[in-house]
This record gives C-alpha cells, sequence and structure tokens, in this order.
C-alpha cells in the first residue's frame, strides 16, 4: 500500500497535490481515480486480513503493520476490521480493538499507548458539504482524529471527524462524540456529553 502510494505521488503531480490537500483539510477532487486504486489496493489488504484464520497472529500482524502508516508493540485488532487507506493510521503500543471497527483515514487518525476500543466503533474524518449541488461535484475535505493514552471507547461509539480525545478518557456505549473530550473525562450519550468533572 505505502508502496503504492509513493509510486502514484511520484509519477503524477496533480494527484500528489490531490494527496497532500486531502491530508491537511483543504477540499479536494475526492472522485480522482487514483484514490479509487488507492482504496481497492486497501480493501484487498483488508479482506486478506479479514479471511485469515483468527489463530493466525503472526500472519494477522504482518498485515496490519503493512496496511498501517505505523504501529507499536503488542497491538491485536479483532476481525473484521474496515479502513478506507490504512497509512493514515498510526497506533501506539499495547492496541486492542474489538470486532467491526471502522475507520474512515482519509486523514490522519492517531491512537496513543494502551488504547481499547470496544465493537463496533466507527471513526471517521471524512467531512463533506451540506449544499446539495458542492456535494454532487465529490469534493470533500478531511479532520484529523486523535486518541490519547489510556482511552477507552465503548462499543458501538461513533467518532466524528476533527475530534480529540484527552488521555485516560472513557467514551461510554453508544456514544456519538461531537466535540473534543478531556483528558480523564467520561462522557456517554448523543451527543456525547461529560459526566464526570476531570
Amino acid at each position: 500500500m505505502k508502496e503504492l502510494l509513493k509510486r502514484l505521488t511520484d509519477s503524477d503531480r496533480s494527484f500528489a497535490a490531490e494527496w497532500q490537500k486531502m491530508l491537511s483539510g483543504e477540499l479536494y477532487e475526492a472522485a480522482n481515480p487514483k484514490f479509487g486504486e488507492l482504496l481497492a489496493a486497501t480493501r484487498r489488504i483488508v479482506r486478506r486480513f479479514n479471511d485469515l484464520d483468527p489463530g493466525d497472529s503472526d500472519e494477522m500482524d504482518s498485515l496490519l503493520r503493512s496496511m498501517l502508516g505505523s504501529a507499536g508493540r503488542n497491538i491485536h485488532v479483532n476481525q473484521p476490521f474496515r479502513c478506507d487507506y490504512g497509512c493514515n493510521i498510526s497506533v501506539g503500543d499495547n492496541f486492542f480493538a474489538n470486532f467491526n471497527l471502522t475507520i474512515l483515514d482519509e486523514t490522519r487518525v492517531t491512537f496513543g499507548d494502551r488504547v481499547l476500543i470496544g465493537p463496533n466503533v466507527s471513526i471517521y474524518t471524512a467531512c463533506h458539504p451540506l449544499d446539495p449541488r458542492a456535494r454532487a461535484t465529490f469534493d470533500e475535505w478531511a479532520e484529523p482524529v486523535t486518541v490519547g493514552n489510556d482511552v477507552w471507547i465503548g462499543g458501538n461509539a461513533v467518532i466524528l471527524p476533527g475530534v480529540t480525545i484527552g488521555d485516560g478518557a472513557v467514551i461510554g456505549a453508544g456514544s456519538v462524540v461531537t466535540h473534543d473530550v478531556a483528558p480523564g473525562a467520561i462522557v456517554a450519550g448523543n451527543p456525547a456529553k461529560p459526566l464526570n468533572k476531570p
């Protein structure tokens, strides 16, 4: 995946500019066919990962590391897993994600150390215009998501674009996180609101 990205950006200056726009939060041409090439390449790796025998931990680890931008020690992701590009995801040490983690990583998604993620969690960076005429162009932008150290994200939570979750925070099951979460905060609900004073 990373090799394909390098080849595409090295050989096509126009696409390289669109890729940088995507990473930096600018409006970019999401319908560019080169994005489709990268998405398809990632989906092939994701499919291979999801089809592995769950006991084949070495091959699972190898495929994850080939896909992710960076990964620390002792990472575990239960199958199935979904992401868009993979290379925009960075994972710290001692990372655990349960079944059905979905990450739309149009820009950077960064996890600290000792992060625990429950089943059916979705993390989004992609943003679309609210105006239907603008949306019809398929131009979009992306906002990064950052998850600090020692964070626990409960099952079925949704983390929206641009959110930063501070160290030691807890996201209650089923929460929709629309704003930053302070370090040590416990939040829950739709939209997620603090249940404690950190």
